[in-house]
């Protein structure tokens, strides 16, 4: 076996690593489990360097520095023909991964949005009456008939 296909079929097991992680993100998001969330966050940076490490690797063996580049070089490399399916299957599994990298960024920003509107709704409510004084008392002239005359 080469030194690319052992390093490809590594490169390949560490994306496939990732993007069950980010579907494991997904789950989690969309469970509202944000207490998994700074887990998974670790174990996504350990993997991205991981794979950076990898790719330098990868880059230092054959000097291609763009996917276009390595598929043309293993396409005109007929030994290495096992090597072009992996690759294959990495560029796959990296627009896999960059899908759910977006849709998981979606759904932070809704859940954003969300904890925004909650604030909001929240200040704004107490902006407009406050019931309760800071000493927990009833505060005077709250503005409406039935809690001044309760």
């Amino acid at each position: 076996m080469s030194q690319l296909r052992s390093l490809l079929e590594t490169e390949k097991a560490a994306i496939e690593a990732f993007v069950a992680l980010l579907r494991e993100e997904q789950e989690a998001l969309i469970a509202g489990q944000a207490d998994v969330l700074e887990t998974i966050v670790s174990r996504k940076l350990e993997l991205v360097e991981q794979l950076n490490a990898i790719e330098a690797r990868r880059q230092a063996m054959n000097g291609m520095s763009t996917s276009q580049a390595m598929q043309a070089w293993l396409q005109g490399q007929p030994e290495e023909h096992y090597s072009l399916a992996l690759w294959d299957g990495i560029i796959d599994l990296a627009r896999t991964a960059k899908a759910l990298h977006a849709t998981n960024g979606e759904l932070v920003a809704m859940h954003l949005a969300k904890t925004a509107e909650a604030i909001d709704v929240l200040t704004q409510r107490q902006k407009e009456a406050t019931l309760y004084g800071a000493n927990g008392q009833a505060a005077s002239g709250s503005g409406s008939r039935i809690v001044d005359s309760a």
